[in-house]
């Protein structure tokens, strides 16, 4: 039986797919893993718009340079009139974590079940909501890029070691 500590060793940031395209029952089976991820008061302000058709595939393509050529996006967004808003400091909120959660639960499974992801920050936000037609109270967050990892897909070198524990860790 393979560990949680196996599984997140050996997932890494697919930037080269095969092609194939993700059925609609993977993706079911991986939506479903973000939508049992704990959120801010379990209001669950995310937003995961699945982006599959060529125009808006073609979208995506001339916001960022990170799609990689896959034939399926998640777009991770929050309803900023559902997520949590910290009583006891002005300002904070749980948006932007909740959806990480989410996006977080969703690229693991999938790499369980054999699907290959990247996680995307690189795009103009405010941009890509006005492209795609995002209500106004939806912010977007990431981008997700998934398929099946190519046969030549490998981690990028700098995303293949890590810190020794003890210099990220603080006992206090």
């Amino acid at each position: 039986m393979e560990t949680f500590l196996d599984l997140a060793t050996k997932r890494y940031s697919v930037r080269k797919f095969d092609g194939r395209p993700v059925s609609h029952y993977v993706l079911e089976l991986i939506l479903e893993a973000g939508n049992r991820a704990p959120t801010g008061c379990n209001n669950q302000p995310q937003r995961i718009y699945v982006i599959e058709s060529e125009e808006n595939l073609a979208k995506l393509n001339k916001l960022s340079k990170c799609i990689f050529g896959a034939k399926t996006v998640l777009l991770f967004a929050y309803n900023t009139d559902e997520d949590w808003k910290n009583p006891l400091e002005e300002g904070i909120r749980s948006g932007v974590q909740d959806v990480s959660i989410v996006a977080t639960h969703i690229m693991l499974d999938a790499w369980e079940l054999g699907v290959g992801t990247c996680w995307v920050n690189y795009f103009a936000n405010s941009q890509l909501e006005k492209e795609l037609g995002l209500p106004e109270n939806e912010k977007a967050v990431l981008l997700m890029p998934m398929g099946y990892p190519a046969k030549d897909s490998t981690p990028l070198d700098l995303h293949s070691t890590y810190r020794d524990i003890n210099e990220t860790i603080r006992f206090i």
